[in-house]
């Protein structure tokens, strides 16, 4: 499988990569920055200088082409304001959305964010807030497309080891963690689920092995 993953430097992304190119697929990772090339080559993945929050489609769409699969991976991370929660987390999932149905990827892995689709609670912190508004109007742009998608929402992420031990279902699984590792281990296993298509999902560590909690769906 050729894979090319937006957000190529991210934390879960270069895990994915590694997963990825460990079973034999072939992974392309769009970075913003080229010092980064050298951190994506050692996940195994190929780095593609690209910055999503100023190519056009036509330049994304060059970069997906023979792809069999996209993942969208990219955030504007801590420390970002609310400005670029809208260019990142929801733009550029929309432009990478558009540029693989113009390149003819079929299968698009969305990585979103438990709360994506709740309204904001009193109180809530205004980026935070901002976050998960962009989230869910990412995940609703790619609802509406005809594309073979899955949408990901992992709870808390951590940097504990993979225990490769998950709860994955439709939401609401309730609140709780889940290891950066693992949710990596479950993007690699959607990809090479054709049979599970065009559903929300949501992630959190528990007791199911992650080849039998796919293959439950």
């Amino acid at each position: 499988m050729n894979v090319v993953i937006a957000g190529g430097h991210g934390q879960i992304a270069l895990r994915l990569a590694r997963v990825l190119a460990a079973r034999g697929d072939t992974v392309l990772s769009l970075i913003r920055n080229p010092d980064h090339g050298d951190d994506v080559r050692g996940s195994g993945a190929g780095p593609v200088v690209c910055d999503l929050e100023r190519a056009s489609v036509d330049e994304l769409a060059d970069h997906l082409t023979g792809a069999d699969a996209v993942v969208f991976a990219a955030g504007a991370g801590p420390g970002s304001g609310k400005a670029r929660k809208d260019t990142v987390d929801r733009a550029a999932s929309v432009l990478l959305a558009e540029a693989a149905e113009r390149a003819g990827v079929p299968r698009f892995v969305q990585i979103s964010a438990m709360g994506a689709d709740s309204d904001p609670s009193p109180g809530l912190e205004e980026v935070w807030g901002a976050y998960l508004k962009a989230k869910g109007e990412a995940e609703d742009d790619l609802r509406a497309r005809a594309l073979d998608w899955v949408i990901l929402r992992p709870g808390r992420l951590t940097d504990d080891a993979g225990t490769g031990m998950v709860r994955l279902g439709e939401p609401m699984l309730g609140r709780g963690e889940v290891t950066r590792d693992d949710t990596a281990l479950v993007v690699a296993g959607l990809l090479a689920a054709p049979g599970v298509t065009r559903r929300t999902l949501e992630l959190l560590n528990g007791d199911v092995p992650v080849s039998e909690a796919v293959a439950a769906l």
